[in-house]
Parts: C-alpha cells; structure tokens; sequence
C-alpha cells in the first residue's frame, strides 16, 4: 500500500487565500478557480455554508459566486446535486499523474489531501480570518483508490461521473481515481468510507509544526528516511530534521502528490488507523 500526499484547494497562486477554518470546528477545501468549469461557486454547499460566499469574502470579491470551480477531488456527497450511484472521485494529468504512475500508485492506495487553512469568522454579515490565527496545512479528506482509468477509456464511464472536471478536457495523460466503498487498512477495523472529508479540524490532521510557516511540518518519528526510500519529493536529508519525539520536514514546494510506500514504513498503517480513529470521534 502506498499513501499519497496530495495538495488541493485554494493556495497562494490559485484562489490567493486559505481555505477556512469554521468556529464550529468544521473546515472545507476551497477548490480552485476553472474557467471552463461545469458547477459555479454558489452551488457548492458547505454544510450550513455556501462556499460562493465563503470565498467571495474571503478573497474580498476576487472569487466571485457565479465563477467557475474545479470541483476536484470530489469527496462530499452533499456538497452539490448527484445522480444516481454517485461515487467520489477524483482526476489527475500531466507531470503529477507521471509522477503517480512512476511511483506505481494504484488500487489499494490512498490519498491523502492536504491544502492551507486558517481560522474565519463572522462578523457583520462577512466571513473573515481571525487575526492571528496561524497558516497551517492541513489534511481535509481521503480517497483509496478502487479504480484507475485513463482518458481513453472515458467513454466507459457510468452517467454519474458527468460533471467532473477531467472529463471534457485534454490534458496530458488524463486520469480519473474512482474510491472504494469502503476504507480497508491491513489488519486494522474502520468504519470509515473509502473516501470522503473530515468533519471537524483535529489536531491530528495538521500537518504543521505548531509556529511555523505551513510549509514546514511535524511528522512521527519513523517518517525519517535514513537508508529507506524517502517520500517523493523528499530525498535531500537537509530537509529533515530529527527532534526528541519527532522529525520536522521543510515539505516541497513543487509537486502536487508526495508518496510514501509502507513496505518500507510499516508503521504508516497503524499512524492512518489512530488518524481516522481521533478524528472521528473529534
């Protein structure tokens, strides 16, 4: 099995802000703005919120409601109008989906996805970013892979799949990642789907070190490559920093997906299994 550190959502080039942190505990991933995008803004629910507004204020009217949104990965049933057998999905093209099928990336695996957030408020009508509060990247939602479908076999896809944003465009070596019904770790029960979103922020799934920049996270111990096969991205040993009871890692800042194969870090089950478990009970 191999785990997937896919960055998603708003960031400093696409969207210019973070996605936002709820006072409630509850967060969602921003997607990014897509010209040619078949849903809008305002047609994406997040929980009690509507994301078009969410944004629209955030990014003080840069992102408009009626704009076009990249709604990939699509992890949230409830988060716009589905067909019938809708299944969380979700694309990737170009030198990211190169770098995935380099690696070997598959059925089996799992995505992990991870984006910048901070806290926001609502003050006047207007939703806005607590002062202070700290830019952190954090992991927002999962997908394991079932399915893996290259462009040319589009054609084959059930109806319910029309909408997604990889569908109509050309990219290079477009792929679409469709979830298993339910999440399977090696020798571990859970409950959870085999894709979907957190509820609520948990500090189990922040991946930066408590006041530092967000790009410059805390992981256990035996993320330490040493003699094994780093995560991708990743192979330089300056970026790592063993500590006490950790290893802090300065994260890259190219790549969209970072992989880890557990054969190696045989410890990287059981870390999936406590996340899942603290978070849902969150």
């Amino acid at each position: 099995m191999k785990i997937v550190f896919s960055r998603k959502g708003f960031d400093s080039s696409a969207g210019g802000v973070a996605s936002p942190i709820f006072s409630t505990g509850e967060y969602y991933s921003i997607p990014i703005p897509e010209p040619l995008g078949a849903r809008q803004y305002q047609e994406i629910s997040a929980g009690e919120h509507k994301l078009g507004v969410v944004a629209s204020d955030l990014s003080n009217g840069r992102t408009r409601q009626t704009d076009c949104a990249h709604v990939d990965p699509d992890l949230r049933y409830q988060s716009l109008t589905r067909k019938p057998g809708w299944r969380p999905l979700f694309g990737q093209a170009s030198s990211s989906e190169s770098h995935l099928r380099k690696n070997g990336v598959g059925a089996g695996d799992i995505f992990l996805f991870f984006g910048w957030f901070r806290e926001v408020t609502q003050s006047g009508g207007r939703y806005a970013y607590v002062k202070g509060a700290p830019d952190n990247h954090v992991i927002f939602g999962w997908l394991q892979i079932e399915q893996r479908i290259e462009f040319d076999k589009f054609s084959t896809l059930p109806e319910w799949t029309e909408g997604h944003p990889h569908l109509d465009q050309k990219y290079p070596l477009n792929t679409l990642y469709i979830s298993t019904h339910n999440l399977e770790l090696p020798g571990i029960e859970t409950a959870a789907a085999g894709a979907g979103t957190f509820t609520r922020y948990h500090e189990s799934l922040c991946l930066t070190a408590s006041g530092n920049l967000r790009s410059r996270w805390r992981l256990p111990k035996w993320f330490y490559p040493g003699e094994k096969s780093p995560l991708s991205y990743h192979r330089n040993l300056k970026r790592w920093s063993v500590q006490e009871d950790c290893v802090l890692l300065q994260s890259a800042g190219r790549g969209q997906e970072f992989v880890l194969d557990c054969d190696e870090y045989p410890e990287a089950i059981s870390w999936l299994g406590e996340m899942f478990g603290a978070a849902s009970g969150s």
